[in-house]
């Protein structure tokens, strides 16, 4: 065999090695480019649209439904918030478990989350008329409470199937990690006017419930003048029941029209690093490794008592305007600046935390509301410092909203690379999140309830004793500072800084797919070294016993080695040198030597 052919047999083993090595890569480049495809605008906004039904009908709730039972339903204030609580505690097994049985769900025609967004939405918007629907005046007291309370655990239920998917969508869009921080803000912006929308819509209804209620309460003074009554009729607010019906006939068809927009808009996508076999767990050993880790139950302690700080405040915003501040005509006004505030707000904010970190964005927006609500309890009727502190109490507001649930994601990057074994976990951690985001509002309903019904708060009264304006004033300011306050020193322990996170998913699929072209050619240098010398390439128990045998004196065959070089670089080497027939770079040569 003459030198030349011998010199092409060589290239041709290299050749047929480094193939294998092509053959191998495209499955972890086409996932690389799967990942880093962008997210395209009408998807961000589609996605942004879904989060639609969930603000107005939690707006819708948190404004109006404790009037709405208290005034309206004329029910006692233990067994309001007898049902608040207990929804939310059923809330505590549905969430999490309609999560975990959204992991489970299997891939279908249309992907694994939409066929849970196109079922459970007409059976939402269904309950949720109901839950506005007084029953009929014949009822007993204890039937009206076990009706309003299986109502609202059927729409608790039926929300959390139609929510926990939505939410867990974000992590199935594709793109980066920074342009699904984009959509999440994207979400955040439209949630905000929907719940600008709702609170429109609910204001209508308080005010017509003022109008009625006022009319009433002169009505009542005339007769007692006359001695003739002592009371109110319990059907006297019949228009203020046909307008919460009408608003829950509006909210539904909106909330219908979203779900058919973010399921005709949105395409899910399948994990690109989810492997083919995966690994199933029980619901109770994924609960546990979920509250285990500990960027998340930290994340999720601050976001909770920051969630219940101003759930307490805001959830008493509607009575301290009324009874405490004696700015009940302004109410509808005062919301509107204060919601208006922070829609304006989360698209501020996503330019801040992009420059200083979502963690600092954080603290700065939750700051500010603490010395607004207190200039508001210090002088309660000045109406001109209450609209000036509503605007920035929006700015605060907006920072709860997008903040958390931008942070969450970062959490479900750090754990998927923590644990690469357990897949399909997004919905867990999203259902969870969304819990204790239900919990907070429930325990806040609760507690301020409970609070009124302990100082003394009567169901249709026009005036209230001092005691309940005090507790107005302890519930709207003092208490929520104090859990903020909490919150904040619950935050410092959050972990994770999205800006120094050393390695994203895209990141780590660029250096799998470094590491096998790098396996794939020491393998090739191994077969040229092999087909030069004349020897088999060394395995490595071969290599690992020739080092012992160094190391005791013995004789030992060295290891061979590929030089890549130029042309021009130094040939003075004792080694052959071989001009590469297909060179990957212009003019590379190599050498095989003992080394």
């Amino acid at each position: 065999m003459s030198c030349r052919t011998f010199t092409d047999f060589i290239w041709r083993v290299k050749e047929q090695v480094l193939k294998r090595a092509v053959i191998q890569k495209p499955l972890c480049c086409v996932q690389q480019n799967q990942t880093s495809r962008g997210i395209s605008l009408r998807s961000k906004l589609c996605y942004a649209v879904g989060g639609v039904p969930y603000q107005m009908t939690t707006a819708a709730i948190a404004v109006s439904l404790q009037i709405f039972l208290l005034d309206v339903v004329q029910m006692e204030a233990f067994y309001v918030s007898l049902i608040l609580l207990l929804s939310r505690a059923w809330d505590a097994v549905t969430d999490p478990l309609i999560g975990y049985l959204v992991s489970r769900s299997s891939w279908t025609p249309i992907g694994k989350l939409p066929p849970w967004l196109v079922l459970s939405a007409p059976f939402a918007v269904l309950s949720y008329v109901l839950l506005w629907f007084v029953p009929h005046a014949s009822m007993s007291a204890a039937l009206t409470v076990l009706w309003f309370l299986a109502v609202t655990c059927l729409f608790e239920t039926l929300m959390s199937c139609f929510h926990v998917p939505y939410l867990s969508l974000n992590m199935f869009m594709g793109g980066t990690k920074r342009e699904r921080d984009s959509a999440t803000a994207y979400r955040m912006s439209v949630e905000m006017v929907a719940m600008l929308v709702a609170s429109v819509i609910q204001g209508q209804v308080v005010a017509v419930y003022n109008i009625e209620k006022q009319k009433n309460c002169e009505e009542l003074d005339q007769a007692q003048a006359a001695a003739q009554s002592t009371s109110s009729s319990p059907t006297s607010l019949q228009g203020t029941k046909r307008a919460f019906l009408t608003s829950a006939l509006v909210i539904g068809a909106m909330f219908f029209l979203c779900s058919l927009i973010i399921f005709l808009g949105v395409k899910e996508q399948r994990s690109p690093d989810s492997p083919g076999v995966k690994m199933q767990m029980p619901f109770l050993t994924s609960m546990k490794l979920l509250l285990r880790f500990v960027p998340y139950h930290r994340l999720v302690l601050g976001f909770t008592i920051t969630s219940l700080a101003y759930h307490i405040s805001l959830g008493n915003f509607a009575l301290f305007c009324s009874h405490a501040a004696g700015l009940g005509p302004y109410f509808q006004h005062l919301l509107l600046v204060l919601l208006g505030s922070a829609t304006i707000a989360v698209p501020i904010w996503q330019v801040v935390l992009l420059k200083i970190g979502k963690k600092s964005t954080f603290f700065i927006g939750i700051a500010l509301f603490i010395p607004a609500v207190m200039l508001v309890a210090c002088c309660p009727g000045n109406l001109t410092v209450f609209i000036m502190m509503c605007v920035v109490m929006g700015f605060s507001v907006a920072t709860v909203f997008l903040l958390p649930w931008s942070m969450l994601p970062d959490v479900v990057d750090e754990f998927t690379m923590t644990n690469p074994d357990c897949t399909d976990m997004e919905p867990l951690f999203f259902s969870c999140y969304a819990f204790c985001n239900k919990l907070s509002g429930g325990v806040a309903a609760g507690v301020s309830t409970m609070t009124l019904q302990f100082v003394g708060y009567k169901s249709g009264a026009c005036n209230h004793s001092d005691e309940v304006v005090t507790a107005l004033l302890v519930l709207f300011s003092a208490v929520p500072i104090t859990l903020l306050l909490l919150g904040m020193l619950a935050f410092l322990f959050y972990p994770i800084d999205e800006r120094q996170s050393s390695q994203s998913p895209e990141q780590i699929a660029t250096i799998d797919s470094k590491g096998l072209s790098s396996s794939s050619d020491q393998r090739a240098e191994e077969i040229l070294c092999g087909a030069v010398t004349g020897t088999a390439p060394a395995s490595s128990d071969k290599i690992q016993k020739n080092e012992r045998n160094e190391a005791t004196g013995k004789f030992s065959r060295g290891k061979c080695a590929v030089h890549r070089h130029s042309a021009d670089d130094n040939e003075n080497d004792i080694s052959e040198t071989h001009t590469d027939p297909f060179p990957l770079e212009p003019n590379l040569k190599f050498k095989v030597s003992w080394v």
